[in-house]
């Protein structure tokens, strides 16, 4: 069941169209161009929810159950994140995954070393409802909760098949990952890998064009956030390795998003009531 849906945005999603973004939403402070899914529980961007419930139907099929860990994040979310990360009160980790003490850098290495990780409020992709963070939850051991590292995806992890899965059918459903989990990753300098972290082609490529240093400049502005003088003194370059140093959807990824080919092939699975 959807719940949330306004006149314009049934119809967008219907259609298989989309309308760019308002400034609030594509920075997270505003949810005018939000769904709220109840199964499985998540808030997406209008024109996405068919597309993935179509791939979690087809996942469904070979046995993988395909859930968000995450997907719309708001602006004052990601501040709290931000925030705990500079003042050490939550994990701090460096681009290898390992432990950081972040009251033993200087201002610079720690904002450096939470854009890793963690994007700029105002520059997550989780603000514009088109990117979701994914597990298996058939694989998912008992009792536990996904740990949203490297090692789960990686061969002899619980979500090993999960990622092969996504690298050989999510373009078709107009799904792509933006953090690069090729062999690309070696030679990467801004956001580390993430192979969880599936985004929807056309809607977030156009929200990326959008999204210029200025357009953050402004979400910033008022923000209580850590680290404000290093951030506002080198917004240009880490806007261009950490916002825009993502990878290039597939071609099959744009094509099959602009079409709108993934609620074709929906079903009885995606009905929407």
């Amino acid at each position: 069941m959807l719940r949330g849906v306004t006149s314009d945005t049934a119809t967008s999603a219907a259609s298989g169209s989309f309308r760019p973004l308002f400034v609030d939403e594509l920075t997270g402070r505003a949810r005018s161009h939000l769904v709220a899914l109840e199964d499985p529980h998540c808030l997406l961007h209008a024109a996405v929810v068919q597309p993935f419930l179509a791939m979690r139907a087809a996942a469904l099929q070979d046995g993988i159950v395909l859930e968000p860990a995450s997907s719309f994040r708001d602006f004052d979310r990601q501040c709290l994140i931000w925030n705990g990360k500079y003042r050490g009160e939550r994990a701090l980790l460096d681009r290898q995954g390992q432990p950081l003490d972040a009251l033993a850098l200087s201002p610079a290495e720690r904002v450096e070393a939470i854009l890793c990780w963690s994007a700029l409020p105002g520059a997550s992709r989780h603000h514009w409802g088109t990117d979701l963070d994914v597990y298996d939850g058939a694989a998912l051991p008992a009792g536990e909760r996904p740990q949203l590292v490297p090692a789960e995806y990686a061969p002899g992890g619980p979500f090993a098949r999960l990622d092969a899965w996504l690298a050989a059918h999510a373009a078709r459903f107009g799904f792509f990952r933006p953090y690069g989990v090729g062999p690309t990753d070696a030679l990467r300098e801004g956001v580390a890998p993430e192979p969880w972290h599936i985004s929807h082609a056309a809607i977030a490529m156009d929200c990326l064009s959008r999204l210029t240093p200025d357009v953050l400049r402004e979400a910033l502005a008022t923000a209580a956030l850590e680290g404000a003088p290093e951030i506002a003194a080198r917004l240009e370059g880490w806007h261009a390795r950490f916002v825009l140093g993502v990878d290039d959807p597939p071609a099959i990824a744009l094509a099959a998003a602009q079409a709108d080919a993934s609620a074709r092939e929906l079903g009885d699975h995606g009905s929407m009531v």
